[in-house]
């Protein structure tokens, strides 16, 4: 399954990765608190998401456990900025998807096959 070309694990953490540019910028003037909650549950359900829609399964959960951690961590155990834990997390899944891209395929659709078609 395809998006535009993309598999839907890129499109996903590419939007998460906005959603955090957009809490660096302070767009809605968020607090620490706010930030921190938007941008570690973004992480997680689109990575969720993500992870249902590749395989394996296991590379995508990793980079959404890492990512999200990250940023909870930076949010609620050190005090952090909105815009540091809004960095931690761009960055966190920026590096972990250039690192695991190569290993997870989109998950075949039932009744399609996961290769490309012929027109």
């Amino acid at each position: 399954m395809r998006i535009l070309g993309r598999e839907p694990a890129l499109w996903l953490n590419s939007l998460s990765g906005v959603l955090g540019l957009l809490v660096t910028f302070q767009v809605g003037g968020l607090d620490a608190n706010e930030a921190g909650w938007i941008v570690a549950s973004t992480s997680a359900v689109l990575g969720a998401i993500a992870a249902a829609l590749t395989r394996p399964i296991a590379v995508q959960a990793f980079t959404t456990a890492v990512a999200t951690i990250a940023s909870a961590v930076a949010a609620f155990g050190y005090e952090a900025a909105p815009t540091h834990v809004a960095a931690i997390n761009a960055a966190v899944l920026s590096v972990l998807m250039f690192l695991t891209r190569g290993q997870v395929t989109p998950a075949a659709l039932p009744g399609r096959t996961a290769g490309p078609t012929s027109v």
